[in-house]
């Protein structure tokens, strides 16, 4: 296809006549049209001018080595594969803690619901919020959202021989929303821990666990880039 044909079709396609599209783009008139008038003054615009008109047209023009484009079909999700999860306002503090309320919804993400299964979390208890601070690092850092697991929050349930890392949760005390790994010591005392090495592990009675409002056990994050 000629030059002048493809900037007809694209005429054409944006209802413009050739006086509008040079008016629109700010183009001397006789711009465009000299390039594709129907007669022996026709003229085969150089590459600056052709790129011009493309450029004004909305149009790609290129020059190079072939390109291997393929095409992808992408089926749009169904609305019901996916449950919105409620975003808090709430910010749980991975560090000394951080007085804010964690009941406002502000918004909601979007999980797909097979996911949520696998992952053993019911949609209708699972809550998103941000996490604030470094000391849980770097398996959190500043800015990273967290699902939540409000079900799951006997926080003593698991025992301290598991191989595994002590489960991460969300809590508040004393008015100061938190994330950190709590874990079982021994029959009196149970220790609320941080990943990152600079915070000192806190060791605390059990009978102070009823003084705590766990929200839930923490089962996935997204990190935020600060670069």
């Amino acid at each position: 296809m000629a030059f002048a044909d493809v900037v007809l079709a694209r005429l054409a396609e944006l209802g413009l006549n050739v006086n509008q599209a040079e008016a629109r783009a700010g183009l001397p008139q006789g711009y465009i049209r000299g390039v594709v008038r129907e007669d022996e003054k026709r003229a085969v615009p150089n590459i600056d001018k052709a790129a011009k008109i493309a450029d004004a047209l909305g149009l790609e023009l290129y020059f190079g080595p072939p390109r291997d484009y393929q095409p992808v079909n992408i089926l749009p999700p169904k609305d019901d594969d996916f449950a919105k999860i409620p975003l808090h306002e709430a910010t749980l503090s991975a560090g000394n803690g951080y007085v804010n309320g964690d009941d406002v919804v502000v918004g909601a993400l979007a999980f797909r619901r097979d996911w949520l299964k696998r992952l053993g979390i019911s949609a209708s208890r699972a809550r998103v919020a941000r996490v604030h601070g470094d000391s849980m690092a770097p398996t959190l850092s500043d800015g990273d959202m967290i699902l939540i697991d409000t079900s799951k929050t006997d926080v003593l349930a698991r025992s301290k021989s598991s191989r595994r890392a002590p489960p991460i949760y969300a809590f508040v005390e004393d008015g100061v929303a938190r994330v950190k790994r709590i874990e079982l010591v021994d029959t009196d005392f149970f220790a609320v821990m941080s990943d990152n090495p600079e915070f000192k592990t806190e060791f605390k009675r059990l009978a102070t666990i009823s003084s705590m409002r766990i929200i839930g056990r923490v089962l996935w994050w997204g990190h935020t880039s600060t670069e």
